[in-house]
């Protein structure tokens, strides 16, 4: 079996010692994803909905660099700061997934990189 390391060059830059995403087998791994702006490198303003959609685009970005896209998905984790931003945050996340609900879990974490509002990684098949 070989490893695929993928670093998109449209997605933010990783925060550590980690490719944005890894493919095996036919099946994608991407890190997890926070509301960075890839051009300006800043946290996105405002509250969990424009977090949740930056976090969103930059999986898509991911998931595109590595052969993949928003239909392919098998599973997602959601990380939220707060369990209160989740009906929010799914207002977003439906606007992305429209037809294809892949599997999902969400769950409330201590903390987050940056102190951000949300964060999500997700597994894929690929072309």
């Amino acid at each position: 079996m070989s490893l695929t390391r993928v670093n998109a060059d449209n997605a933010p830059a990783a925060l550590g010692p980690y490719s944005h995403a890894v493919k095996a087998n036919g099946v994608v791994y991407t890190s997890g994803q926070i509301p960075i702006d890839p051009a300006s490198g800043e946290l996105v303003q405002g509250g969990i909905k424009e977090q949740t959609e930056q976090v969103l685009k930059n999986l898509e970005v991911v998931l595109k660099a590595s052969g993949s896209s928003f239909d392919k998905v098998l599973k997602t984790t959601v990380f939220l700061k707060d369990m209160n931003d989740f009906v929010p945050m799914n207002e977003v996340y439906a606007s992305f997934f429209t037809t294809h609900k892949p599997a999902r879990s969400a769950v409330q974490v201590a903390r987050l990189p940056k102190d951000v509002a949300v964060e999500i990684e997700c597994v894929a098949l690929t072309d």
